[in-house]
């Protein structure tokens, strides 16, 4: 099958890719608290603050997680530990109502932004295709292939999230996806969601250099879980073009997502942080702005007379001198041997300006 690979992904009218804005991302997950009117204040929310997209997580608890399975670890661990309840019950509790799915994205579309969700589950990935313009697999999917291909084959965008992995099961789930779709996003992820700081130190942003070396058609991103804005402002600094952040109205409500998430006042911040950022990126070409031409006259320097200058005089180098400012019709300074040994066709004063028009050889 020939595959042909474009510059940018486009999710619905959004284009995303190097030379368009970043794609934010609010990530609800559980934070609705099994509550719909919740889930539906929180896309309104997100949107007033500059997201692009709300996105859900449809799972059922029986299909992504084993309830013996985790009760045999005999504890929780990471970001688990703090749960009150059973990790079958937490998840119980986060799943969304399928009947809810017409009505995020019905509101979704009445805000202005895109829905979509990750689809847990095999059957669900067929459930939500014809609500959703693009799929995200989650870091927890990356070696769960059969889904991978699923979603590949759904022909839409594929987003992949790659927390807690090495690069084998990267180029792993990337094969498996492109064999039929080359439409992917790249996100670099690490997966500790405990809010704790030192977390910055495992971020490691630079991952997306290799992505960018080994992928160099794919469109970057970065899933990420921590407190303030570096990591993304590094994230885009280095390429990526799409963000996800968990999103929330309060740090404080009980739930297993609402401590690290992103609340309304930090999602401005960080998207208006982002805007200032891309402006400041500008191009590659290195040239002189409209809004610094004036200060080429102001800051360059001209020949000029170190002395008063009479008519006739043949110039030499200690005749001559350096100075701000610069007119257009200025000698620069690196050109300076080609005026000594010319003559002057002019009286020219102390500190003016010597013209290409004032020298005779």
């Amino acid at each position: 099958m020939n595959i042909k690979i474009k510059s940018y992904m486009k999710i619905k009218n959004k284009k995303i890719g190097t030379n368009y804005p970043t794609f934010f991302i609010a990530d609800i997950a559980a934070n609705h608290d099994g509550n719909l009117n919740k889930a539906v204040d929180l896309i309104h929310l997100c949107a007033e603050n500059g997201a692009d997209a709300a996105k859900f997580q449809h799972f059922k608890a029986e299909t992504i997680v084993s309830d013996i399975g985790f009760k045999k670890l005999k504890r929780k661990q990471s970001h688990q530990s703090s749960w009150k309840k059973s990790v079958y019950e937490v998840y119980k509790d986060a799943s969304i109502n399928l009947d809810w799915t017409a009505k995020l994205k019905k509101a979704c579309d009445d805000c202005g932004i895109i829905f979509f969700t990750s689809p847990y589950d095999l059957d669900l990935v067929d459930y939500v295709d014809k609500y959703v313009p693009a799929y995200k697999i989650g870091s927890g999917d990356i070696t769960y292939l059969e889904i991978i291909k699923k979603i590949a084959n759904k022909n839409k965008p594929v987003i992949l999230a790659t927390g807690a992995s090495n690069m084998k099961d990267v180029d792993r789930a990337v094969k498996q996806i492109s064999k039929v779709n080359k439409n992917i996003c790249l996100m670099q992820c690490n997966t500790n969601y405990t809010a704790d700081k030192n977390n910055l130190n495992y971020i490691n942003l630079n991952v997306l250099k290799a992505f960018q070396k080994k992928y160099p058609k794919f469109i970057l991103g970065l899933s990420d879980h921590t407190a303030g804005h570096a990591t993304v402002l590094g994230a885009i600094s280095l390429g990526a073009r799409m963000v996800e952040k968990h999103f929330t109205d309060n740090n404080n409500r009980v739930g297993p997502d609402h401590k690290f998430s992103m609340n309304p006042k930090s999602w401005k911040e960080m998207v208006e942080r982002s805007r200032e950022l891309e402006s400041s990126l500008g191009s590659m070409e290195k040239k002189v702005e409209n809004n610094e031409i004036e200060t080429v006259v102001l800051q360059r320097r001209a020949v000029r007379a170190k002395s008063n200058l009479l008519k006739g005089l043949r110039l030499k180098s200690s005749n001559l001198i350096s100075l701000r400012p610069c007119p257009s019709n200025g000698i620069l300074p690196f050109e300076t041997r080609k005026v000594v040994g010319k003559i002057l066709k002019k009286d020219i004063k102390k500190g003016d300006l010597i013209k290409w028009e004032d020298l005779k050889s």
